[in-house]
């Protein structure tokens, strides 16, 4: 099984699961599009819903294939909430995979891998060192944290994180807030979650949900809650670097994910400044720019350090 990659001083950038349910072949042409960027790492799979069967685990094992000969590392990701014991059957088959490295976004997947190496996805609500440090145990070689957590609170948990035990950060994208039981898009439509009609698959980038005052606050996908910004630190990867931070997640939109991976990498690379990677990406954004939990801000305020530096 592939273990997590390490070496040169630079930051990583991958590419975490689709969270949207998109036609088969969408998703194909996708990823063969992403074979051509620079992203190091592609996670794969189903992790929001799953009902959801466009594409099956042979599948995500023959796009995984293709991505490791691009020279991506393919990282297979588990469901984050599991209702069935199809649902375990499913998550079995993902962890004895018996060639990738697994994504645990649910605690009987870190039970289900019994030791082998994985990586601790950010559903699995890592809040303290001792936690952490349990999960390194069990075999964790990287981990992502909570969504909200500020940039103190990653100052805190890296200095006591284990020495060997990477750490990747969501960089990019709407932000995955909370999963239910129920499928919110499904009961806008009327219709049962067990007859929902795949009604998601209508809505590439979620369906947004508004306030009584017509603002846009929070995006409906399936049984997954999302912001209806999006998080983008692009503008903090000097600090994140000197950190000591690895990873940066990117999740996927609907439209432009590789100019965003190539924005991220120009930005990484020094090629371009912060300031002018922050503002290339503002065209290709579906919706306004959000980094509040980085900057011990509400979630949807947009606080960052290049406006405070008077550089946009």
């Amino acid at each position: 099984m592939s273990g997590v990659q390490s070496g040169e001083d630079v930051l990583k950038l991958s590419l975490g699961p689709i969270q949207y349910y998109w036609p088969r072949d969408t998703v194909i042409r996708f990823y063969e599009s992403i074979a051509e960027t620079p992203v190091d790492i592609v996670y794969l799979g189903e992790a929001v819903c799953s009902r959801r069967h466009e594409l099956r685990l042979a599948d995500w094992l023959e796009i995984a294939a293709r991505l490791q000969e691009a020279g991506k590392q393919p990282v297979l990701s588990t469901l984050v909430l599991i209702e069935s014991g199809v649902d375990l059957a499913a998550m079995r088959k993902i962890v004895d995979n018996g060639r990738y490295l697994v994504e645990a976004n649910d605690m009987g997947a870190v039970h289900m891998l019994d030791g082998a190496p994985f990586v601790a996805g950010p559903m699995l609500n890592v809040y303290n060192a001792p936690t952490l440090s349990l999960l390194h145990e069990r075999g964790a070689a990287r981990w992502v944290a909570p969504l909200e957590f500020s940039r103190e609170g990653w100052k805190e948990m890296l200095a006591h994180k284990p020495a060997s035990l990477q750490t990747e950060i969501f960089a990019y994208g709407r932000m995955p807030l909370a999963y239910s039981a129920r499928c919110f898009t499904a009961r806008y439509h009327n219709l049962p979650k067990e007859k929902c009609q795949f009604a998601c698959i209508d809505y590439p980038d979620g369906l947004m949900l508004q306030t009584r005052e017509h603002t846009d606050f929070l995006v409906f996908n399936g049984i997954q809650t999302q912001s209806a910004k999006v998080c983008n630190l692009i503008g903090e990867l000097h600090d994140m670097r000197a950190m000591g931070i690895d990873v940066l997640r990117i999740s996927p939109q609907a439209q432009h994910t590789d100019t965003v991976v190539q924005a991220f990498d120009d930005v990484r690379l020094g090629k371009v400044g912060a300031a002018e990677g922050a503002a290339m990406l503002w065209q290709w954004m579906p919706h306004d720019a959000c980094d509040g939990y980085w900057h011990c801000a509400p979630g949807m305020d947009y606080t960052a350090s290049l406006m405070q530096q008077g550089e946009m």
